[in-house]
């Protein structure tokens, strides 16, 4: 019996060619120019635009709690040397659970799958709230990756098969500006229920948000189960991926070292490894072609990892610079650090009701360009202590990912075979989350080698975050390469 969600999406993909042509919406009867936000909210969607929006929020908002609560945890339970696994285990077990949610959304079905894992979720922060010790709370960490990396990948996975194109952008769009929200919310919330209850309590505000999540799930149209008995989870190739990570990810808490750099070296060869290993297997977690130079796709993941590859320096050294090199205080600091998710946010509401391919394909480029025009003058800005220009290319570099990122993900999704499409879809948030950690790993590599310490002087300081973000800029110039070679592809068909 054939998925009726895709059934529906392919429909809707053959109308959106004829509206090309008629320049009204077939499927409406209106013209396209109608088109509203409120269709998200249509007795169609809303369930799952609702679910949506609330697993972005929970995962947005575990994102800022760790660095308000953490803190308070440590005084109370001890553990201080192990506070930045906390972080480093439970990204490190999101990512590898991304990596396997389009296998779990393939043998449980996309509704199973979401409930599974969520419960996962829950346990773990359960546990967290309750540890006695940090090595209880980064277990529960870590269970809370797990969860929320699958919840992630499924919810991306869903939006090509129950939207159509038409709205995809706004979905992106909508996420966009509940991730903003929960930029500024969740570490004001975080920190007002840590200092009027407790540490434990502000991970327990978590258990509401996973209730109505849970609710939303179970009304979120199943998608069939296939090949049930012949997909098995890859656990080898997992384990490869998650070792690999935490090689690097550890390498970020570690001085500069010749074990450090060792251990980046290690890391890179258990990723490149674990490609290699996944393109000559039968049951592939990545999709077939990916990173190559010769598909669309190919050179459109390229695109999705050194976007956050190049823009990583900005959440290892901005809000160290603002405090450190123009002497703001914490709250100061950490708003203007808000200013790139609030301008991506803006953006990103703003394109969404740009319908021509052509212009949505060029958004993509004219966004990787702008980044990179963004932190070529984050760079300037710090290398001559301009706070006007860093403020402008801040939100320069938050208009770059709002303008090009929806469209990005989509075009991808779209432009992938149709047995292929889920893996696409999971493997966007699995690999921009990859992007942020090697890119963070390159950022410090780069400034240490600069001479970044604490005990620095202010014109190493600069000299050397200065270093961090002229490599970001120059790593993200391949991308822009890549970017246009995908869309010359896609312009010929291939």
């Amino acid at each position: 019996m054939p998925d009726i969600a895709l059934s529906r999406h392919y429909k809707e993909n053959i109308m959106a060619e004829i509206q090309k042509v008629t320049g009204q919406n077939t499927l409406k009867g209106v013209p396209e120019q109608s088109r509203s936000w409120r269709d998200l909210f249509s007795r169609q969607y809303r369930i799952t635009t609702l679910m949506l929006c609330v697993g972005v929020g929970l995962y947005a908002f575990n994102a800022f709690l760790v660095s308000t609560t953490l803190p308070s945890a440590v005084a109370e339970i001890g553990g201080t040397k192990l506070l930045p696994w906390a972080s480093t285990l439970y990204l490190a077990a999101s990512i590898v659970a991304g990596a396997s949610a389009a296998t779990l959304k393939s043998r449980l079905g996309s509704r199973n799958a979401l409930i599974s894992t969520t419960f996962v979720f829950l346990l773990g922060t359960v546990m967290a709230a309750n540890a006695a010790s940090m090595g209880n709370l980064i277990v529960g960490r870590v269970l809370q990756g797990l969860g929320e990396g699958v919840v992630a990948s499924v919810c991306y996975m869903l939006i090509p098969d129950i939207y159509p194109r038409r709205l995809i952008a706004k979905v992106f769009g909508l996420e966009a500006g509940v991730w903003a929200v929960a930029a500024f919310g969740g570490p004001v919330l975080a920190g007002a229920v840590t200092e009027i209850g407790s540490w434990r309590a502000a991970f327990l505000v978590n258990l509401p948000i996973i209730a109505i999540f849970l609710l939303a799930s179970v009304g979120v149209r199943a998608t069939n189960v296939t090949q049930k008995l012949e997909i098995r989870i890859p656990f080898g190739r997992l384990t490869l991926l998650l070792l690999a990570l935490i090689l690097l990810l550890g390498a970020n808490l570690q001085p500069l070292t010749l074990s450090r750099n060792a251990m980046i070296a290690l890391a890179l060869g258990g990723l490149m490894l674990f490609v290699v290993l996944d393109k000559s297997s039968l049951q592939s977690i990545l999709p077939r072609g990916a990173f190559c130079t010769t598909s669309p796709v190919g050179l459109g993941l390229w695109t999705v990892l050194l976007m956050p590859f190049a823009h990583a320096s900005s959440g290892v050294y901005l809000i160290y610079s603002l405090q450190h090199l123009w002497q703001m205080g914490p709250t100061l600091a950490g708003g203007l650090g808000a200013i790139t998710a609030l301008s991506w946010s803006a953006t990103a509401v703003g394109i969404t009701n740009v319908s021509s391919a052509r212009m949505q394909r060029s958004l993509i480029v004219v966004g990787v360009i702008v980044e990179a025009c963004g932190l070529a003058g984050v760079a300037l800005a710090i290398a001559h202590l301009s706070l006007a220009l860093l403020i402008a290319s801040l939100i320069a570099i938050g208009s770059a990912f709002g303008m090009g990122w929806s469209f990005l993900n989509q075009t991808l999704m779209l432009a992938s075979p149709d047995d292929e499409r889920d893996k696409t879809s999971a493997l966007m948030p699995t690999l921009q989350s990859t992007g942020y950690a090697l890119g963070a790993a390159f950022a410090g590599l780069v400034a240490n080698h600069a001479g970044f310490s604490e005990m620095a002087s202010e014109a190493v300081i600069r000299q050397a975050v200065t270093s961090s973000f002229a490599f970001g800029f120059i790593a993200l110039l391949p991308a822009i390469a890549s970017t246009a070679w995908m869309l010359h592809l896609l312009r010929k068909g291939q």
